[in-house]
């Protein structure tokens, strides 16, 4: 059995394909690094992150998504994917204000249940020129990718929120119960 945190959490089948880690990410809140699995509030993650990209070669350039696939709720997501941020063009050895905001940073605000949310780092080949999507709700990472040619993610790191007075665990519809 998998303890690949991306496949517990099943980031890994409801929005990315398997893939294999190639590049360093770090994201963090308020001088707090994210691992994956973190559990954040509405209020700790209500500015952007700080998005870093390891690496030695300014001329690599990534593509960052930040989506929501548990919208509305976790056990109704009609609007999955909700796309929280895109960035494109981060140079390599740098953070996402190098980069060029295609869809500006839109707080977590999660109303029901226990929403993961995931970072998503694709390598580009070229420099991008991308048509901001015209809606946040009902965005496909993997349908993204496919349409600008950016391949499989390099990395991808998430962390789950709730409201501010949210309580419990993940609901697990395999089992019937409470995780």
């Amino acid at each position: 059995m998998s303890r690949d945190p991306l496949v517990v959490g099943n980031v890994v089948g409801d929005v990315l394909d398997p893939f294999t880690k190639s590049a360093s990410v770090r994201v963090l809140y308020n001088s707090r690094e994210l691992t994956n699995g973190s559990d954040l509030k509405p209020s700790q993650v209500a500015n952007e992150p700080r998005v870093e990209i390891g690496g030695r070669d300014m001329r690599n350039l990534y593509t960052l998504v930040m989506v929501d696939p548990d919208s509305p709720s976790p056990s109704n997501p009609t609007k999955r994917e909700y796309l929280h941020w895109l960035v494109t063009d981060i140079p390599e050895t740098t953070n996402e204000s190098f980069g060029n905001e295609i869809v500006s940073y839109e707080s977590p605000r999660p109303t029901a249940g226990i929403h993961r949310f995931i970072f998503v780092l694709f390598r580009q080949s070229v420099r991008q020129t991308i048509d901001p999507p015209g809606w946040r709700a009902n965005f496909n990472t993997k349908d993204f990718a496919a349409l600008y040619n950016l391949g499989p993610p390099v990395a991808a790191i998430f962390f789950n929120c709730q409201r501010e007075s949210g309580c419990g665990g993940r609901r697990n519809p395999s089992v019937g119960g409470w995780s």
